[in-house]
């Protein structure tokens, strides 16, 4: 059995900037990198709004950047996805692949969330070159341009009111005859003169060529009309998913599935477990919120550690 002080489940900015802290506290971290390397913005060419790069960057070459970083300080990166966790006593043990035992100290758990898709294949066909799942991460790509927006709740009106602000027209497709959202937002999105809500309205494909996305066809679902428009970005915003299936009746988690942290720390309510980034995180989901949980979650983890040797050796 391989036994390490801290065991952070998962990459992206969340586990590797706990990584770099961790490492740097000189805990020599263990890092699981999950089924997705690096995370959501492993999807994503174009970052603009992460500091220090004035000129952007590559998505993946980000996570590259971020994972050399961790190492550099001590990190041991591994290619694996926990499967198992008993945190039914102390320290923690964890599985991996199904097979590999480790017993951890303290647990950082930044496993993220997934962003919920329609299901057609147009949307993967067009990732990265017109769909996309982040209005506040891509919008800007968009601006002077027209497109559409799918979902009926608060994400929903709230990218789509965003969205108003930089392209010239949006559209927000909803599949019923009202929308989710609270009724402030609604009437955000109402008063908003360049969205256009499209009532009882389907998604039917997604249109583009190699140039990216040119349109949308929409079906109505009472009447079976078929429309299209002709849009360049189509942003999806029908919910994430977090990634803590396996955690299910082990960790406190709201009734999303995402991972309750006590306020104003990344305290689970389990002794020696933390959670970071979006696996905690259903308002801002952003990749600098996500690094800076993980620096907190590190910091956590370091106090809860020192605490523990200073319990141990007055026993």
């Amino acid at each position: 059995m391989e036994k390490v002080k801290v065991l952070i489940i998962g990459s992206g900015p969340a586990g590797y900037t706990a990584a770099i802290y961790a490492a740097r506290a000189g805990f020599t971290p263990v890092l699981y990198t999950g089924a997705q390397p690096g995370g959501q913005l492993t999807t994503t060419n174009d970052v603009e709004n992460f500091p220090g790069y004035p000129d952007g960057i590559n998505g993946p070459q980000m996570m590259i950047d971020l994972q050399k970083q961790a190492e550099r300080f001590g990190t041991k990166v591994n290619f694996g996805l926990v499967t198992a966790v008993d945190f039914s006593g102390y320290p923690h043990k964890v599985t991996v692949d199904e097979k590999h035992v480790i017993e951890a100290e303290a647990v950082i758990i930044a496993t993220g969330a997934t962003a919920k898709y329609l299901g057609l294949p147009s949307e993967q066909k067009f990732a990265n070159h017109g769909v996309s799942a982040c209005a506040v991460c891509d919008g800007y790509f968009y601006r002077g341009m027209d497109v559409a927006v799918v979902g009926a709740g608060d994400s929903a009106a709230e990218e789509a009111t965003y969205l108003a602000k930089l392209c010239t027209h949006v559209h927000l497709i909803v599949r019923r005859d009202e929308m989710r959202a609270s009724k402030i937002m609604q009437q955000r999105v109402r008063n908003t003169p360049n969205i256009t809500i499209h009532w009882n309205t389907e998604t039917d494909e997604i249109l583009g060529d190699d140039h990216g996305v040119n349109g949308v066809r929409l079906r109505n679902n009472k009447t079976a009309e078929e429309t299209t428009l002709a849009v360049k970005g189509f942003f999806l915003a029908i919910g994430h998913k977090p990634n803590t299936d396996i955690f299910k009746g082990v960790i406190e988690m709201d009734e999303a599935g995402y991972i309750k942290v006590q306020p104003g720390s990344t305290h689970t309510n389990v002794e020696g477990v933390f959670a970071v980034g979006d696996v905690a995180d259903k308002v801002y989901r952003q990749a600098i919120t996500a690094a800076g949980s993980g620096c907190m979650g590190a910091l956590d983890a370091e106090k809860f550690l020192a605490a523990k040797e200073a319990e141990l050796s007055h026993a």
